[in-house]
C-alpha cells in the first residue's frame, strides 16, 4: 500500500464522490481541543467500543508491540478536510482505548461547489513552480561556492484534488501537488476565486550528497581529507569498498525486492541476469546498489525489533535523478529521491537512512509532520536513525556526526558533518527551522540510546511513534516515548527517558 498525506489518502478512498450529499445534520466538524482533551495528545477512554464521528473515512490499521492503531481521515460533505485526522489506539494488554482527535472545524456555510476548474488550478500552480525554478537557476552562487547546477523545471504535477481547508479561513480549495525547485509542494488554490491560499512543502528534505560504502568512505578510512573529485574513481577510496550480500531481491535481475524498488536512475536502471551488481563509484549504478542495500538493511533491522508493519512494503526509490545537492521523501508518491549534486547523495548510507526514516514515520503516522515541531521531530529522527544504523559498521568513529562523506562537498570544519546528535541545544535555542530544531530532538534520542543501549532505545522509539499524531508537539511525543519505555521495560527505563527529555527542556 502506498502511503500519502491524509488528504490524498482520503481523496483516493472517496474517488468518484466529489459533490456527494451532505450528512443529514450538515453539522460542522468538531474543533481541536474538545472538552477535556489536549490538541496533539491522545485522551484515555474506558475499555469500550468507541462511537466514531460520522465525518470519517478509514485510512489504515496498524499493529505495534503494545496494541492496534486505527487511523481515519476527516471529511466534509464527501470531501477531504486537509490535515484533519482521527486515531483510535487500543492497548493489547488491557483493552484500554485512547483517541487522538485532530478534526478541524469547518463552518456549515462553506460551499462545496467549485467555480474554478481543476485545470485552471493546475495551470496556476505550474506557473508558480516554474517561475521559482527559473529564479533559482538565475541566482548567483554564493562567494566561494562551486558553480550552480541549472535547476530543472518541474517534471510532474500530480493533479488537483477538491478539498476543504478548515479553521478560521475555511474555504473550498483545489489541492495541487507538484515537484519543483522547493521539492514536493502542495499549493492550495481557492476553488471559488482562483487565488493561491497557501503553499506547503511536503517533501522531507536533507541537503547533501552521498555515496555508499558502509556507512561511507570518511568513516571507513578515518580520513576527513578525501573529496569527491566530480564522482571520479580514486585510489585512496579503493580500501573503502565492501562486498555485501544483497538480500530479499525479487530475482528478476533488477534492484527490486521486498523492501526496496529502484524505479529510476541516472543513465538507466542496474540490471544483471545473475543478480551480480558490482560497480565502482564513477558508475551511476553504484548508488542504486547503495540505496537498495541500505534500505533493505534498515527494514530487516526493524523486523528484528519486532515491527512487521513499519513501512512493510517495497519502497520506491529514484537515484541520481535530480542534479541538485538534495534528497527528499515525497509522502504524496511514497517515493524517496536521492540527488547527485556534490557527492552523490546515495553514496553516503547515512543520507539513505535519513530519508528512509521519513518513510518509516509516514507509514506509521499518516501525514506525519504537519507542524514545525512535528517536522523537527521528523528531521531529528532521520538523523538519529542514520546514526543508529551506522553503529554496526562505524567502529564508533564520530558517531554523533552524520553524513560525513556527503557533507565534504559543502563543509570546511573537521570532522565533516551535516548535523550532529550531541549538541547542547534545548527548546530555548529553537530557531523555527526543522533541520536546526531537529538537533534538539535527536540529542534527546541519542541520550536515550546511550543510557539504554541500541536495542532497547530503538524498540522504545519506534513503538512510541505509533501513538504520535501528525501535528504532535515535542512534549506530546516525548510523553509517548516515556510511556512506551515504561510499558516495555519498566520504571527505570522510563526514568532514563524522562531525564533525556528534561535535559533538552522538552519535559
Amino acid at each position: 500500500m502506498t502511503k500519502r498525506t491524509m488528504a490524498v489518502l482520503v481523496a483516493a478512498v472517496l474517488a468518484g464522490s466529489v459533490g456527494a450529499a451532505a450528512s443529514p445534520s450538515g453539522a460542522a466538524a468538531a474543533p481541536l481541543g474538545m472538552p477535556g482533551s489536549v490538541p496533539g495528545a491522545a485522551a484515555a477512554l474506558p475499555t469500550a467500543a468507541v462511537a466514531l464521528p460520522a465525518d470519517l473515512v478509514a485510512v489504515r490499521t496498524l499493529t505495534s508491540l503494545t496494541g492496534t492503531h486505527r487511523w481515519y481521515a476527516q471529511t466534509f460533505r464527501g470531501l477531504p478536510v486537509l490535515d484533519g485526522y482521527y486515531a483510535v489506539h487500543t492497548a493489547r494488554s488491557t483493552g484500554a482505548v485512547s483517541v487522538a482527535d485532530g478534526r478541524i472545524a469547518v463552518p456549515s456555510t462553506v460551499s462545496t461547489t467549485p467555480l474554478v476548474t481543476a485545470a485552471a488550478a493546475v495551470t496556476t500552480t505550474s506557473a508558480r513552480v516554474e517561475a521559482l525554478a527559473r529564479q533559482a537557476a538565475a541566482a548567483p552562487a554564493s562567494a566561494g561556492a562551486a558553480p550552480k547546477t541549472t535547476v530543472a523545471l518541474p517534471t510532474h504535477v500530480h493533479g488537483a484534488t477538491l478539498s476543504v481547508l478548515g479553521g478560521r479561513n475555511a474555504a473550498l480549495v483545489w489541492s495541487v501537488v507538484a515537484d519543483g525547485s522547493e521539492g514536493v509542494t502542495r499549493t492550495l488554490v481557492d476553488a471559488r476565486t482562483g487565488t493561491v491560499r497557501g503553499v506547503t512543502v511536503l517533501s522531507k528534505a536533507a541537503t547533501g550528497q552521498g555515496q555508499i560504502f558502509t556507512p561511507n568512505p570518511v568513516v571507513t578510512l578515518r580520513n576527513e581529507a578525501i573529496t569527491d573529485k566530480n564522482d571520479a574513481n580514486q585510489a585512496v577510496l579503493v580500501p573503502a569498498y565492501r562486498t555485501v550480500t544483497l538480500r530479499n531481491l525479487s530475482g528478476t535481475g533488477t534492484l527490486v525486492g521486498t523492501a526496496v524498488r529502484i524505479v529510476a536512475g541516472q543513465g538507466g536502471l542496474a540490471t544483471s541476469p545473475t543478480n551480480t551488481f558490482v560497480y565502482t563509484r564513477a558508475d551511476d549504478r553504484f548508488e542504486q546498489v547503495m540505496a537498495y542495500h541500505g534500505i533493505d538493511l534498515s527494514q530487516t533491522y526493524l523486523r528484528t525489533l519486532g515491527f512487521t508493519d513499519a513501512n512493510n512494503e517495497s519502497q520506491d526509490v529514484a537515484v541520481n535523478t535530480i542534479a541538485d545537492d538534495n534528497s527528499f521523501y515525497d509522502p504524496t508518491l511514497d517515493k524517496i529521491t536521492y540527488g547527485r549534486g556534490g557527492v552523490d547523495d546515495a553514496e553516503d548510507l547515512e543520507v539513505v537512512w535519513h530519508e528512509y526514516g521519513h518513510a518509516i514515520q509516514d507509514a506509521i503516522v499518516p501525514g506525519f509532520g504537519t507542524t514545525l515541531q512535528a517536522g523537527s521531530i521528523g528531521e531529528g529522527f532521520g538523523d538519529y536513525w542514520a546514526a543508529t544504523m551506522s553503529v554496526p559498521t562505524s567502529g564508533g568513529y564520530v558517531l554523533p556526526c552524520v553524513m560525513d562523506w556527503d557533507s565534504t562537498s559543502y563543509t570546511t570544519t573537521v570532522p565533516h558533518c551535516i548535523r550532529r546528535l550531541d549538541t547542547t541545544k534545548t527548546v530555548a535555542d529553537a530557531v523555527g527551522e526543522v533541520h536546526a530544531d531537529g538537533e534538539i530532538w535527536s540529542r534527546a534520542l541519542w541520550d536515550i540510546h546511550k543510557a539504554l543501549g541500541r536495542l532497547k532505545a530503538n524498540t522504545i522509539i519506534i513503538e512510541s511513534t505509533y501513538a504520535y499524531t501528525p501535528n504532535t508537539s515535542f512534549a506530546a511525543a516525548a510523553t509517548q516515548v516515556v510511556a512506551a519505555a515504561r510499558t516495555l521495560y519498566g520504571d527505570a527505563a522510563a526514568t532514563a527517558v524522562t531525564k533525556a527529555f528534561h535535559a533538552r527542556g522538552i519535559l
